[in-house]
């Protein structure tokens, strides 16, 4: 999921204590129709089936709150909580308790400690990491092209200052991750606006390929157009098709949106442009990405990154 901006997102389902429903003469626990989203806190069952994985995830989070107020989130935890992207349906619930010597699991949560001081922001009652350590813990423990879309997002969103940022990375005493931090954040850039954009960008990079141009203006028979990806040496632009661009819930809206998708393909077709099209799996899988650049005429100027790219799409923190 993308994020447009940072606030805090409310939990995507109602949520029941069981210690709220006593006074009705049952628990929670006998009603076919709830689900259990963890100990003492249910869900409507049908609510819960119809979740995308990452709501789930979310809902698994406030749920988590619900029963553990005084619970400061981390990592995958709190970007859910922010509107930052997460990728699948994270294993564990992440938690930072600066009052333990090292880390530890149990259960589904992952409660972390550091070695650097750390401040927490409350949203509504709800305890969190700042957006700053949630960049920069995520840019540690996502695959690298995941972690930049993180970055790119708060970027996005204002929420990061990129120079800020690279001061709290220098000062931190971690060296767990760090080629992989300090990857992410000399690249981390608001303008691009999307995951799919994020890791495409990634891929481009490892594939070999030259730096794109990013959101370049063309203007084409008096028409202002922009696209995502553009390399204006060799005549190539990228489009990276996201999960939102079109509207599947209304064929009218998505029939509209493709057919004006066309109008403008063809106008910069016509302009001497060569339109390499993508889409999500198309770069988490590589090989659609770079074979639509190569036909698209985009040369390679360096060697492959094959150990980057057998990192893209791999999350083994989900589940």
């Amino acid at each position: 999921m993308d994020a447009e901006t940072l606030a805090l997102r409310r939990a995507p389902a109602p949520l029941i204590h069981a210690a709220d429903a006593s006074h009705t003469g049952g628990h929670p626990a006998d009603d076919p129709v709830l689900h259990r989203v963890r100990r003492a806190v249910y869900t409507p069952r049908d609510h819960w089936e119809s979740l995308p994985e990452w709501d789930k995830y979310l809902l698994r989070v406030h749920a988590f709150a619900l029963a553990r107020p005084d619970a400061v989130f981390s990592h995958e935890s709190a970007a859910a909580l922010l509107g930052l992207p997460i990728f699948g349906h994270p294993r564990h619930i992440h938690i930072f308790d600066s009052r333990r010597e090292r880390s530890l699991v149990y259960g589904d949560v992952v409660a972390h400690t550091s070695v650097d001081s750390r401040s927490t922001v409350d949203l509504d009652g709800i305890h969190m990491s700042t957006v700053d350590d949630v960049v920069l813990d995520l840019a540690r423990a996502l695959a690298p092209a995941f972690g930049l879309a993180v970055g790119d997002a708060a970027a996005r969103a204002r929420t990061i200052d990129p120079l800020h940022l690279v001061e709290r990375a220098a000062s931190q005493r971690n060296p767990n991750g760090r080629k992989r931090l300090d990857w992410i954040i000399e690249r981390i850039d608001a303008r691009a606006e999307s995951v799919v954009e994020s890791v495409s960008r990634a891929v481009t990079e490892w594939c070999g390929f030259p730096r794109p141009t990013l959101q370049m203006e063309h203007r084409v028979g008096g028409r202002l157009y922009r696209s995502d990806f553009c390399w204006p040496d060799h005549s190539v632009i990228g489009e990276a098709d996201g999960w939102t661009k079109y509207d599947p819930s209304d064929a009218r809206i998505a029939a509209e949106a493709v057919r004006n998708e066309k109008i403008r393909e063809d106008a910069l077709r016509r302009a001497g442009w060569r339109v390499a099209r993508w889409d999500y799996s198309g770069a988490l899988r590589v090989d659609g990405m770079r074979e639509a650049l190569t036909r698209a005429g985009l040369p390679t100027v360096s060697r492959p990154n094959t150990a980057a790219l057998r990192s893209v799409g791999v999350n083994r923190r989900s589940r």
